[in-house]
């Protein structure tokens, strides 16, 4: 009896004892990050705002059913595999025994839920599910894509379709979309309720978002941070200075002057690496007047006038004095990495004054053109500082532009609103395929994916026939080449004036280890803290 007991004793004490140890592993294992950059979040809704820092870190908190692995390679996520059943079907098969954060199981009811919202029209995310024409239900676990014509480009554009769940929106009066330009606030604007590997417990608009590891997700981190702030901070030398003090452990868009000074601090490092952003301007040219211009007709429906404006622009110098050669001067308007790009197309032609004066006086303005650019000034790497390059360089051909800099957040809601005349903005490409980049920007605008960025009013038929032809072309020597057309197509008319492609060094505490990515979306389950 005293040895079984004894036994019993020091079984129980082994058991303790691992548990113990299984506590300080799982506590020794787990740990914060502090991460920083200029540009919050616009909103916790994912289907709002197709808005790169937003889709980012919401996209901690949602899931797709297929994604990017660190190769760009597409792998599973809420769909465990797929298989053509025609030309314009694809069939998914569900993860099974997937729970959102609040417990509620994750069905085929979700994706079909989530497919209708998307498509609203106050969102500007309908990209992601182009070319779609249903989702049918086959069973809780499996559901048919059926496309409106072979699709080269959908599983890319899954990627980012994140998935809600139905039963949580309903219940929270959030089945529709939250109006961001109309400045609208939703409980799903506001709060998260996702399948994915963190749970944002707060956001405080400019100050913060946190972030902690989903316990029951159905996949295991990759690295070992489960807690997570992330800190807006709008100054580059605030932000700097936080990330030299080690107040904050990595920092992901980097002054271009402070990059050299970074690389020779000891107790940091810098990642580098490409971006497929690329930085442009956009002009309206569809409005019989300006808004914000001289009077008289709409100076932009002249294709000189635009001309003018690009070959005043000296790129080379922007490179090499505001981003410190950490940018691509451009003449295309996706970058490079991005399926259907051309080097042989994006060649930079140097700065022309005279010739754009005479363009400028061949289209009945000798005496020069005025109108208001406005720019955002906490997005995009030195983007009030370009826009100001820009205004001084148009100023040598008598282009009068007033700048007009503000935050991201009134400024997005204001191009979206069709309140400008002129506009900076920078586009990457989140599904690295040119067609995401034209179908968005230049093709003729309507409710749905087409034209769903194109707040320039910019049309033209041959450019349209183009991007139709290209999104059901599945031979892909063929639709490159059709990207290419629409792309030289693109430059040519200039329907908008690309300046540079974004490089994009991060840097970090040497005890924090990233897998860099050229969409400038850091994955928070690969990184290690030391």
């Amino acid at each position: 009896m005293k040895s079984s007991i004894i036994k019993n004793f020091h079984l129980l004490s082994l058991a303790t004892l691992l548990c113990l140890t299984a506590t300080i592993n799982v506590s020794s294992f787990a740990a914060q990050l502090k991460w920083a950059a200029q540009n919050d979040i616009l909103t916790l809704d994912p289907h709002a705002q197709n808005h790169a820092t937003t889709n980012n870190i919401v996209g901690h908190a949602y899931e797709p059913l297929v994604r990017f692995d660190k190769n760009y390679q597409i792998e599973p996520a809420l769909a465990t595999s797929w298989k053509n059943i025609n030309a314009t079907t694809v069939r998914f098969n569900l993860r099974k025994n997937v729970k959102f954060h609040d417990g509620k199981p994750f069905t085929a009811d979700d994706v079909l839920f989530s497919f209708d919202r998307i498509r609203q029209p106050q969102g500007t995310m309908q990209i992601y599910v182009s070319g779609v024409k249903e989702i049918k239900k086959i069973d809780s676990h499996t559901v048919d894509v059926i496309s409106e014509k072979p699709n080269p480009t959908m599983l890319n554009n899954f990627t980012t379709f994140l998935i809600m769940s139905k039963a949580w929106c309903i219940e929270n009066n959030s089945p529709k979309i939250q109006d961001y330009k109309a400045k609208e606030i939703t409980f799903a604007s506001t709060r998260t309720n996702g399948t994915g590997p963190y749970i944002i417990k707060e956001w405080q608009p400019d100050q913060k978002v946190v972030l902690t590891a989903n316990k029951n997700w159905w996949r295991k981190l990759e690295g070992n941070v489960t807690d997570i702030i992330y800190t807006p901070i709008k100054s580059d030398p605030t932000r700097i200075a936080a990330l030299l003090s080690g107040n904050v452990d990595a920092v992901t868009d980097l002054p271009t002057q402070d990059v050299a000074r970074l690389r020779n601090t000891q107790s940091l490092k810098v990642l580098d690496g490409p971006e497929v952003r690329t930085i442009f301007l956009a002009m309206d040219q569809g409005s019989e007047e300006l808004k914000y211009g001289q009077p008289g007709k709409n100076i932009f429906k002249d294709v000189r006038v635009r001309k003018a404006l690009s070959m005043s622009i000296d790129r080379v110098a922007i490179q090499k004095s505001i981003m410190r050669d950490l940018s691509l001067p451009a003449a295309l308007l996706v970058a490079p990495g991005v399926n259907g790009y051309s080097s042989d197309l994006d060649k930079v032609m140097p700065a022309d004054i005279e010739g754009a004066k005479k363009l400028l006086s061949d289209a009945g303005y000798p005496n020069g053109v005025e109108f208001t650019l406005d720019c955002p000034n906490n997005r995009y790497v030195n983007d009030e500082e370009v826009c100001q390059a820009v205004v001084n360089m148009w100023a040598k051909a008598g282009i009068k532009a007033k700048l007009n800099a503000m935050n991201f957040g009134p400024f997005i809601a204001k191009i979206q609103n069709f309140d400008s005349s002129v506009y900076m903005l920078g586009w990457g490409v989140a599904n690295y395929d040119a067609q995401y980049t034209l179908q968005s920007l230049v093709m003729t605008r309507t409710q749905g994916a087409d034209g769903s960025f194109n707040f320039s009013k910019t049309s033209n038929p041959k450019a349209d026939a183009l991007i139709e032809a290209m999104k059901a072309e599945v031979d892909k020597t063929k639709r490159n080449k059709i990207i290419n057309e629409a792309l030289a197509l693109t430059r040519d008319e200039v329907f908008y004036i690309p300046l540079h492609h974004q490089m994009r060094p991060w840097a970090m505490k040497q005890n924090v280890t990233m897998s860099h990515n050229s969409n400038d979306a850091p994955k928070m389950y690969y990184v290690t803290v030391k």
